[in-house]
């Protein structure tokens, strides 16, 4: 995987950052994680952008880590290991503190760090056949990136525990039925439905909206 994993195209006020690695199902790992970062405080930081779209390529949202990288992590010093982690946070406190809304398009599914990139967006549009994942249990390891922390604020606790203790997959139709997705479409129609949440926003007043989400984010 090359370290440049995000592509930029822009429409009628909303930026759209794509996860470009589709060999791997768009992975994302230490390498990318500040590029992600990146691009997501360039375009909160330009006023012609007045919300965000987050995508995958080829049909899949993004695989999260890659689960060798993350069995290697635990030999790891710690030193390396704080290092990473630390990255990943900044890459998704990025997203939260944007203040522009981010809205995610997910086809495919979003899994492991995938998951967490995808619920760390003010709103998400998912394919109805797409799957979410938080599989780290399977090898012995705990969710990163927020997950537990996203997921609980989102669903009940008891499908936040059985999304992470159990590790399967769970359809976005359970999710949304939850109140976790915000829309559902037919596959290879998220992108369209996130555009068009993306582009209510970027219709509303600015000031306010970034006053509304830092409030929203705020709220205990």
């Amino acid at each position: 995987m090359t370290t440049r994993l995000i592509t930029e195209t822009r429409t009628d006020g909303v930026r759209i950052l794509t996860l470009d690695g589709a060999a791997t199902r768009n992975s994302i790992g230490p390498a990318n994680y500040a590029d992600l970062a990146a691009a997501v405080v360039d375009a909160g930081s330009d006023p012609a952008v007045r919300a965000l779209v987050l995508t995958g390529a080829g049909g899949f949202f993004s695989s999260g880590g890659n689960v060798a990288s993350l069995r290697a992590s635990r030999s790891l010093p710690l030193s390396d290991v704080s290092r990473n982690t630390d990255l990943l946070g900044a890459m998704i406190l990025a997203l939260r503190a944007c203040p522009k809304p981010v809205i995610a398009a997910i086809e495919g599914g979003a899994a492991g760090a995938g998951l967490a990139l995808a619920l760390a967006c003010d709103m998400i549009a998912a394919a109805h056949d797409a799957k979410f994942t938080a599989a780290y249990v399977r090898i012995g390891l705990t969710p990163d990136g927020g997950t537990t922390h996203f997921l609980r604020e989102a669903l009940p606790r008891q499908l936040a525990s059985e999304i992470c203790l159990l590790g399967r997959p769970v359809e976005a139709g359970r999710l949304h039925a939850a109140g976790a997705i915000n829309r559902l479409a037919p596959p290879g129609g998220a992108l369209a439905a996130a555009l068009e949440l993306a582009q209510a926003c970027a219709a509303g007043a600015a000031g306010a909206i970034s006053v509304i989400k830092a409030e929203i984010e705020q709220a205990p």
